[in-house]
C-alpha cells in the first residue's frame, strides 16, 4: 500500500464516492471489497445502493434518513477495520471461460480501426506481445491463459468483468488503451487495457485492445440459460476467472448450446481469503487451475 490518503467526495444530495487508492492492486480491491460487503452486512438504514469498484466504491443513501456526515464517519471506522484482511472470507467461484484468439469477426475489428491505433501496421496481439516483452503471440496467449484472473470489478456497461491478474506483480500484462476509441466493438469480445482484461457483453463502443472473442455470454436479458437465472448478469465480484484457449471446432459448439438454451459454465463455488492470494500469487493460482478441472 502507498502513503495515498483515503478521499471521501460527496456526489450531488445522495452519493458519497471513496478513493481508496490511485493505483489497484490486489490487496487495495480486496480492501474495497471487505468495506463494502460489511457495509451491506450491517443493512445500514438509509442506504439505497452499494457500488464496489476496483480501487474504490460509492455508496447511494437517503439524506433525510441518513446525514452524510453520519455515513462518512460510518465509512471510515469500517476502513479502518478493513486495515486487517485475515478475518474476511470471500464467497467465490471458479469459472472456466472459453476464447477464441484471433477469430475472424474481432480480426475484422481490429484492422477497421488500425488509424486509431498505437502501432497500425501491426495486430492487437502482436503490439501486445511486443510490448510486454514476448517473442510471439503465441506466448503472449500462453500468459494470458496461464494464470487466471480475479473479478475485480462489473461495470462500464452492465455485465462486463473487469479482471485483474493473479500473477507476481512483476508479470503483470499491462497495455494501453486505443489512441482513439473504435465507434465498434463484436459482442464477446475479449479486451485488455491497462493491466485489466474484459469481456464485452454487447456490441458496441470500445477502447481495450481486441485479442479475441469469448464463446460464452456473460450477460442474457432474456434470462434463457442456466447460469442467468438469478440475474441478467453473470460475473460477481470476487470470482475467479480462468480464460482458455479454445479452437474454432469447440467455439461453434459453445455456440450451438448457447442458441439452443443449453450451454452452462463449467465452474466449481470457492471461498477463499485475501491473504491466500497475497502471500503467493503463483501458487494460488496453481491451486485454483487444479481445483477447477481436477479435483
Amino acid at each position: 500500500m502507498t502513503d495515498f490518503t483515503t478521499r471521501y467526495s460527496y456526489g450531488g444530495d445522495e452519493f458519497i464516492f471513496v478513493e481508496l487508492s490511485e493505483e489497484m492492486t490486489l490487496e487495495v480491491n480486496f480492501q474495497a471489497m471487505a468495506i463494502t460487503k460489511k457495509l451491506r452486512e450491517q443493512q445500514m438504514p438509509g442506504i439505497l445502493d452499494i457500488c464496489p469498484s476496483n480501487a474504490s466504491y460509492m455508496v447511494r443513501y437517503n439524506p433525510d434518513v441518513l446525514p452524510a456526515a453520519e455515513l462518512i464517519d460510518e465509512l471510515k471506522r469500517l476502513e479502518s477495520s478493513a486495515q486487517n484482511l485475515d478475518d474476511i472470507v470471500i464467497n467465490s467461484r471458479l469459472v472456466d471461460v472459453p476464447v477464441l484468439f484471433e477469430d475472424p469477426w474481432t480480426h475484422d475489428a481490429v484492422m477497421q480501426f488500425r488509424d486509431r491505433h498505437q502501432d497500425p501496421e501491426s495486430t492487437d496481439l502482436e503490439y501486445a506481445a511486443r510490448i510486454n516483452g514476448y517473442e510471439s503471440k503465441e506466448a503472449f496467449i500462453e500468459a494470458v491463459t496461464g494464470s487466471p484472473f480475479l473479478v475485480s470489478m462489473i461495470g462500464f456497461v452492465p455485465g462486463l468483468p473487469f479482471c485483474f491478474q493473479i500473477v507476481p506483480r512483476e508479470k503483470q500484462i499491462e497495455v494501453p488503451k486505443y489512441v482513439r476509441p473504435r465507434t465498434f466493438t463484436p459482442e464477446r469480445c475479449f479486451g485488455f487495457g491497462g493491466g485489466f482484461s474484459v469481456v464485452y457483453p454487447v456490441q458496441g463502443a470500445g477502447g481495450y485492445q481486441m485479442f479475441g472473442i469469448s464463446a460464452s455470454p456473460v450477460f442474457d436479458k432474456e434470462q434463457k440459460l442456466p447460469d442467468f437465472q438469478d440475474s441478467i448478469v453473470f460475473p460477481r465480484q470476487g470470482d475467479i476467472f480462468r480464460y482458455r484457449g479454445i479452437t474454432r471446432e469447440e467455439y461453434d459448439d459453445v455456440r450451438a448450446d448457447v442458441e439452443a438454451g443449453t450451454f452452462a459454465y463449467h465452474k466449481k463455488d470457492f471461498t477463499f481469503r485475501p491473504d491466500d492470494v497475497l502471500k503467493d500469487p503463483a501458487g494460488f493460482s496453481e491451486m485454483v487451475l487444479g481445483r477447477l478441472y481436477h479435483d
